[in-house]
């Protein structure tokens, strides 16, 4: 099934409708980001899943603006859930991926905003507002935004394996057997780093790392980087190579060739 055709002016409208919730979402998360009385609710029964004022009110400002501009349009959001739309298109909102980090004062985390249709993301954004980076991706190209302007995103070319950067937020998500095939596949690569969040996907696109090896993934954690990292020239799958827009298991590579040597390992979990 084919998602709604646009013409260039409605793709445009759309695009500068998503650049305008991460302004908005910018405004609202600063001034919580390494305030001393930050404060953070646990969503989880068990384990840690923090929520905070911060991510609540880059939703709520988010939204707003779709309900002023966009009432077409379906919403899902972490904090907001799902709200129905009549156009065919919805926009995938994740204020804060990475609210540990942002506890911890670590500048890894950002937000996420993806207008997807039933095939997947078309238009993704992550910004990390405390570093003023912004990476977009569009159906006709990807870019950054940040302290040296804009520049253009491409991933890294084909490398082996032995030579890959692979980042992972594992140990702290995933099962043992999937602990198992990433451990596996970690112990061929030249490097791995833990714990980035979003950032890993948008250092994908900035052509600085090969792999992001992810589990345990909702639709708003993976949307815009899938959106993002494609427009880059890079794969994102699930670790069967599928689709990855419904979350779970996720496998974001630089390039085919270095994916599919991923895939290899990853596929036998």
């Amino acid at each position: 099934m084919a998602g709604p055709q646009l013409t260039d002016d409605a793709a445009q409208e759309l695009l500068a409708t998503a650049l305008d919730l991460a302004d908005a979402a910018r405004t609202a998360v600063l001034p919580y980001f390494r305030a001393q009385d930050l404060a953070a609710d646990n969503k989880a029964t068990a384990g840690f899943d923090p929520v905070t004022a911060a991510d609540h009110a880059a939703e709520s400002a988010m939204r707003a603006i779709l309900a002023a501009r966009r009432p077409q349009d379906a919403i899902l959001g972490e904090e907001g859930g799902a709200t129905a739309g009549t156009s065919g298109l919805t926009w995938v909102l994740d204020p804060i991926d990475g609210t540990r980090a942002f506890l911890a004062g670590a500048p890894t985390w950002g937000v996420l905003i993806a207008l997807s249709d039933v095939t997947g993301p078309r238009i993704g954004v992550i910004d990390q507002p405390w570093t003023g980076e912004r990476f977009v991706g569009t159906p006709t190209g990807a870019w950054m935004d940040g302290p040296r302007g804009r520049q253009a995103l491409t991933t890294r070319p084909a490398r082996p394996l032995e030579q890959a950067i692979l980042l992972s937020t594992f140990p702290e998500i995933g099962t043992d057997a999937e602990r198992a095939a990433f451990q596996e596949l970690s112990a061929r690569c030249r490097l791995t780093r833990y714990g980035l969040d979003c950032y890993a996907y948008a250092l994908i696109a900035a052509g600085q790392i090969d792999l992001v090896v992810e589990a345990g993934l909702h639709p708003y954690d993976i949307h815009a980087p899938i959106a993002v990292i494609e427009a880059a020239g890079g794969v994102v799958t699930d670790w069967r190579g599928g689709p990855a827009h419904g979350g779970g298991r996720v496998l974001a590579a630089a390039n085919p060739s270095i994916h599919a040597e991923a895939l290899a390992i990853l596929s036998r979990a």
